[in-house]
This record gives C-alpha cells, structure tokens and sequence, in this order.
C-alpha cells in the first residue's frame, strides 16, 4: 500500500471558477493531476487531500466535486481547509461522502499499517496579528492535541502516525511553532502534510525536516500539480 498527498484542488465542476487567473500551473490543472492519479494510485492505496477542495458555499453543491474525486482510484481522505466553506457539521458532511472518501475532523482513523489524523490548522500569529487570529489559532492548536490524542490511542502506541494538516504549521521561515512543539510530543508521528500556500512569492520547499519529522508540502500547484508520496509499505520506503 502507498500513501499519497496532494491538497489545494478549488474543484467546480459544476460552476466553473477559471484558474489560470491565478498563473501558468493553474492551466488544466485538473486534467494534469488527474492523469497523473491515475498512472500512480492503485486501488488500495490511499490519498490524502489536505483541504480546499471545492469552491461551494453549500453542503449539496460540493457533491459533484466529490463525486468527481470519487471516479479517481484509491480510498480518500479529506480534511477542511480555509475556503470549504460546504464543509457544515462533520456529521453532514460524512452523511455525504462517496463511499471512497473518508472524512477527518480532529479525530483519526485506523488502518493495517498506521494512523491517519489531521486538522485545518491556523496562520502562525506575529506580533501584528489580531486578537480574532490568536483566538482562532489557540483553538487550533486544542484541536490539533485532540486529532493527535485520538490518533495516539488507535496506534496502540506502535503504529506510525500521519499528520494531515491545511495550514503550514510554521512561518515562512520555517520557525518552531506551538503546533510543531506539540506534534513533537507524539513520538509516532512520522510523516506530516500541508498545504494552503500558493503563486510563485512563496517561500516554499518540498520537505521540511523539522527534529528528524519530514513536513511534506502539498499544495497542488506547488508540486507541479502531481500527487506527492508519503508512505510506502511496499518497500518499506518510509
């Protein structure tokens, strides 16, 4: 089994929203990273699509975008990001899913070989950050422990951990956060996604190595709109 990630998919199918306003990497997109899914994923591998998946404001509305994602091969696991504003309750929101597509909020889920959990996450606050980003973040951070708690349980303190989160969990200079202190607290993580940053100004990098745990970005646009892997049990390639 292989572990994919890729995040930042902003799918409308049916109300289409162009992309390529936003830059060249934005043309076909969609095609580009369904092409490549299909060569890669294998029915029982799992995908992780770390947040902002559809444009849609309302829960029925981001079916079809989802329905869409479910022709891909692979199980699915989505977490919320910042513009999946369909994304109600996570009772709702399960109720919905194809029956590829796995929902996580705050909370984990278990196969043979590890332990999926994640969380949206927040900007890292800096000294010009609002009292509503720092409520926000400290929210974040309870519900990060939560996902990570719950995930820590299942593993039976053996089974490696993965981390999806939406937002980096440092800043642009890749600086120790409150939430990178207390994904160290939780020796079984392994592997840790995110997304969210976007264009050409970011500062980014493919694989942050942050106190021997590997944060893998996975921003569609980002990583040439190619599904990143993550986890391999087939070679023992972790």
């Amino acid at each position: 089994m292989k572990v994919f990630a890729i995040s930042d998919l902003h799918l409308s199918i049916n109300n289409p929203k162009p992309m390529d306003i936003f830059g060249g990497s934005w043309d076909n997109y969609w095609d580009k990273i369904k092409t490549n899914w299909n060569k890669v994923v294998c029915d029982n591998d799992i995908v992780l699509i770390g947040g902002d998946i559809s444009w849609a404001l309302k829960l029925e509305d981001a079916i079809p975008d989802l329905q869409e994602i479910d022709t891909l091969p692979g199980k699915k696991i989505i977490i919320r990001g910042n513009h999946d504003y369909w994304w109600s309750s996570y009772n709702k929101v399960k109720n919905i899913l194809p029956k590829n597509i796995f929902a996580i909020q705050n909370n984990a889920i278990k196969f043979d070989d590890f332990v999926i959990c994640g969380t949206r996450g927040w900007t890292i606050p800096t000294a010009n950050s609002s009292e509503q980003d720092k409520k926000i973040y400290a929210r974040e951070l309870i519900r990060l422990k939560m996902t990570l708690d719950e995930a820590q349980k299942l593993s039976e303190d053996k089974l490696p951990i993965i981390l999806m989160l939406h937002y980096p969990p440092f800043n642009a200079l890749w600086q120790d956060s409150d939430f990178t202190d207390i994904i160290e607290q939780f020796p079984l993580v392994q592997k840790v996604t995110y997304g969210h940053l976007h264009g050409k100004d970011c500062r980014t990098q493919d694989i942050i190595l942050k106190n021997n745990i590997p944060y893998h970005l996975t921003s569609c646009d980002q990583v040439k709109n190619e599904l990143q892997l993550i986890f391999n049990t087939e070679n023992n390639n972790n």
